[in-house]
């Protein structure tokens, strides 16, 4: 049990939990636990949610991202561009490949990699450009295909916290060449343990990743490349099966509970950052402050959790200190001021206004 009276997340089975205790019956009853009708099925249904032509399924998103960096050739003596604020598996996934991770700050206002940074970091050895849709705002993508399409760069998306998110109406995913997902218990499709996807509209592409994360076979015990073994197993495709039908009406619940926020917290001593796409999706709703570890502790006080995506800046990790990594100040400004509030389909609207009422009641020094 939390010990807080609103806890951050709530990852326990709800309105889904029949459907999942179905799931998991069906595949343990079948007896086939890897590569088959679960994962091939919930490939062709997560492909169909997400606008995109194929799926593929993957152990975790961290392996998907670098699947697809594989799958376009991109390795030892690469560069690709990417944000200094995510998750860190972001940058190591360029790393696993042998390529080398160039940080491009973040806009200020939007938190995604500012297009201007990019193409200031681009150079003879960029292969790719790899945005990350954070918090669930999608990045810039317009911008950031003409800059890819001007230097014959290839944009690889990092949705793993943005499943179901659209920029400019575009599903998230299917903008660049291919997109990466994580299944990731906390996500917003979060399965019952590690789990990926890539959707590309890219035939011969989502091909080769099929290969490559079954240790590149073309058939049984018939290896024509070099590949990994990193595939969604059955008990997790059958649980996000079963999850995929309350996507719709859980995403629309996590956008009404972030305009309630943004209503409720008019008037707070905290920036809310804006909402620049109506196709964002609320994976996390970040505030920030100057003071957020008060600020934290004041929530803690009143009984609700928050936690802080990110503290450290990519760039700052020591596992990419041998990079030489530029320094990114706007990141690392956020990386001092965020502070993500409990935002999830469980949560009640009330909830919302108590968390909201004790921000407001928060005071800078």
């Amino acid at each position: 049990m939390s010990r807080f009276r609103i806890p951050f997340g709530a990852l326990a089975p709800r309105e889904d939990a029949p459907a999942i205790r179905t799931a998991v019956e069906r595949v343990v009853n079948s007896g086939w636990y890897v590569l088959g009708p679960e994962v091939a099925a919930f490939e062709t249904e997560f492909a169909e949610l997400c606008g995109a032509a194929h799926g593929v399924g993957i152990g975790t998103g961290t392996d998907a991202i670098a699947l697809i960096l594989r799958a376009l050739g991109i390795g030892a003596g690469d560069e690709v561009i990417t944000t200094p604020l995510s998750a860190a598996y972001t940058a190591l996934a360029v790393m696993m490949v042998g390529a080398r991770p160039v940080f491009a700050d973040i806009d200020p206002a939007r938190h995604t990699i500012s297009p201007d940074a990019v193409e200031r970091a681009i150079t003879s050895r960029t292969r790719a450009i790899l945005p990350v849709h954070l918090y669930g705002q999608p990045a810039e993508m317009d911008r950031l295909l003409a800059l890819a399409a001007r230097y014959n760069l290839a944009v690889v998306e990092d949705a793993c916290q943005a499943h179901l998110a659209t920029g400019a109406g575009r599903p998230v995913g299917t903008i660049g060449v291919a997109g990466a997902f994580s299944f990731y218990p906390t996500k917003n499709l979060g399965a019952l343990g590690d789990g990926g996807a890539v959707v590309t509209n890219d035939a011969a592409l989502a091909g080769r990743i099929r290969r490559l994360r079954n240790g590149g076979q073309t058939d049984r015990y018939h290896h024509a490349e070099f590949g990994i073994n990193s595939r969604l197993d059955e008990l997790q495709a059958a649980v996000l099966r079963a999850r995929v039908p309350f996507m719709r009406e859980w995403t629309a619940r996590r956008r009404s509970l972030a305009a309630l926020y943004r209503t409720a917290l008019a008037g707070a001593a905290v920036q809310v950052p804006r909402e620049f796409d109506a196709g964002h999706v609320y994976h996390l709703f970040v505030v920030r402050t100057a003071q957020r570890d008060r600020l934290q502790q004041h929530l803690a006080g009143d009984g609700i959790e928050t936690l802080v995506h990110y503290p450290v800046p990519i760039p700052r990790q020591p596992a990419l200190a041998s990079h030489h990594p530029a320094d990114c100040p706007e990141a690392n400004r956020a990386c001092d001021e965020v502070l993500s509030l409990p935002i999830h389909p469980g949560l009640a609207a009330a909830d919302v206004e108590a968390v909201a009422a004790s921000v407001r009641a928060f005071r800078e020094e």
